[in-house]
């Protein structure tokens, strides 16, 4: 279902970069099995864009360019941070912040839980580093602000942003040129290299007067959201399809704080984001099957699409594929 190559510069010592085109969410969470994510499509679109990625062992650089909007939703391992980039867009969301201004970055630290809104059209860019290191650096550096860790996502106003953005460039175009010449690179150098101009980034940074706290509302919104789909996947796993009626039950909330904190949240109602959730779910199982053990119908009706030529439509929409055709690749 995908596309993919790699390039490998030989006696790079484990570093390697590799370019996929990405044509299932699922996919976009599988080729970065160093964080726990899970994906979902919430725009049309049959491919869902492309991921580069330059491995130098426990230090990697990821930049993923959206064609169709999607929502990531995860959490950091131990000992794993970020620190991130991204196109400035104003439906873009990292859980409860936006995008920032033109000097933001985001620090994601340890065993965090995150909720990514990417619209289409925007890149977003983040190296994973080890955090036991880049915090022992830090401290020295700047241990005003570093001495205490900060807990989840942190923005960040750095005095050197365009430098995060030329290194990764840097870094990708070197070791491209290694690997389609042959020639032999150092990982190890590179990551150490990679890992100074982070500190430079995340440890000169610009005062901001009005704070980084997000607004209450904003917040709230993001709770309310994240407790009712938590609600409706398990609803799903169990094979009993929610309603809104259930979900505003089970937070507590009137529909129209749901329409609301859904608007916030995803740029779309409760009730567009479930059926898409819910195709969401028929296209995995359909990737997932093989054509002698599901058919479509039998998919569709498992999530509750009991019109299957409406189906069919917005099936289609969403993927830019018949369901049928999904399960013959």
């Amino acid at each position: 279902m995908n596309e993919h190559s790699r390039k490998q510069a030989p006696g790079a010592g484990g570093l390697s970069l590799h370019s996929t085109l990405i044509d299932h969410a699922a996919i976009q969470a599988a080729v970065q099995p160093w964080i726990e994510m899970e994906c979902f499509q919430l725009s049309r679109g049959k491919r869902l864009g492309q991921l580069d990625c330059l491995d130098l062992g426990n230090t990697r650089i990821v930049r993923e360019y959206q064609h169709a909007t999607v929502q990531k939703i995860g959490a950091t391992p131990g000992n794993l941070c970020t620190l991130s980039f991204c196109t400035l867009d104003r439906d873009l969301r990292f859980s409860e912040h936006d995008a920032g201004d033109a000097d933001t970055v985001f620090f994601l630290s340890e065993n965090s839980e995150f909720d990514i809104h990417v619209p289409a059209g925007v890149q977003t860019t983040y190296i994973s580093l080890d955090q036991d290191e880049f915090l022992s650096a830090a401290r020295v550096l700047n241990p005003a602000q570093w001495e205490t860790a900060p807990q989840g996502v942190q923005p960040l106003r750095s005095n050197h942003k365009a430098l995060f953005s030329d290194a990764v460039e840097i870094w990708f175009k070197t070791a491209s040129v290694a690997a389609r010449q042959g020639g032999a690179m150092d990982a190890d150098v590179m990551r150490r290299l990679l890992l100074q101009t982070m500190l430079q980034v995340a440890t000169t940074t610009i005062p901001d007067d009005a704070g980084t706290v997000p607004a209450a509302a904003r917040v709230r919104a993001l709770r309310i959201c994240r407790q009712a789909c938590a609600f409706a996947e398990d609803r799903l796993e169990a094979d009993d399809l929610p309603t809104i009626v259930d979900l505003c039950t089970a937070v507590g909330v009137s529909e129209r704080t749901l329409q609301y904190a859904f608007r916030s949240y995803v740029g779309m109602s409760p009730l567009v984001y479930l059926r898409l959730l819910r195709l969401n779910r028929v296209r995995t199982t359909l990737i997932e099957a093989s054509p002698g053990e599901m058919t479509v119908t039998e998919a569709a009706m498992r999530y509750g699409f009991l019109h299957l030529s409406r189906f069919a439509r917005d099936y289609r929409h969403a993927f830019d594929e018949s369901p049928s055709e999904t399960l013959a690749a």
